[in-house]
């Protein structure tokens, strides 16, 4: 699961924002048939530099943790500057590092290794056409499942079957929706949803 390309597919449009504090394991485990089961979600992401922006995605890191099945691959976020050839204004910006790398070389992995019968991409980066074609190549079954908002010509003839939709599908993510408060077991505290983010379920309420 690309976190980054999931998490822009939520912000890209306001009344999707209140889907944040979700329980992606709950949520995948919707689209599960009754004679599968969910091994595993590898959630691939890294954390930005911004302070409330890191804090409000470590809650939400450590709220899902407390399900075994979600696995967290963090990658970097680096500081870049970008000059304008024109005028030679330089914009400061941040850069995704590793994560694209990370999620193909984890495709691949888990065909050779015979680590699931299908394999659900999460994403709308075409970087994963290459991974998916050697998956696919050695018998994996590979679907391809769309972020909400998110969407790659090139990607979606790339799964075994129809690319999904998730965004077909808000009922799935509102019944996917953490607690306010979650108890974290292994340190013996409480979290709370980012007051940020419950001011999002408030104003695009259903």
């Amino acid at each position: 699961m690309d976190g980054f390309n999931f998490y822009y597919g939520l912000k890209k449009e306001p009344r999707w924002r209140k889907y944040y504090w979700l329980d992606i394991v709950a949520l995948f485990e919707k689209f599960m048939k009754p004679n599968q089961e969910l091994v595993a979600v590898k959630y691939f992401s890294a954390r930005p530099d911004d302070p409330e922006a890191c804090m409000n995605q470590g809650r939400f890191f450590q709220a899902n943790k407390e399900n075994r099945k979600f696995h967290l691959v963090l990658g970097t976020y680096l500081k870049k500057s970008i000059t304008c050839r024109n005028c030679g204004y330089e914009i400061r910006t941040h850069e995704e590092k590793e994560t694209d790398v990370r999620i193909a070389t984890q495709i691949v992995v888990d065909a050779y290794e015979r680590n699931c019968d299908i394999a659900i991409v999460v994403s709308a980066d075409s970087d994963m056409v290459p991974a998916i074609e050697i998956a696919k190549g050695v018998g994996q079954t590979v679907f391809v499942y769309f972020p909400p908002n998110q969407h790659s010509s090139n990607l979606a003839t790339m799964g075994s079957g129809s690319p999904m939709f998730l965004q077909r599908y808000e009922s799935r993510f509102r019944q996917s929706l953490l607690p306010d408060v979650i108890h974290l077991h292994s340190l013996d505290i409480d979290i709370s949803i980012p007051e940020k983010w419950k001011r999002f379920q408030g104003k695009h309420s259903v």
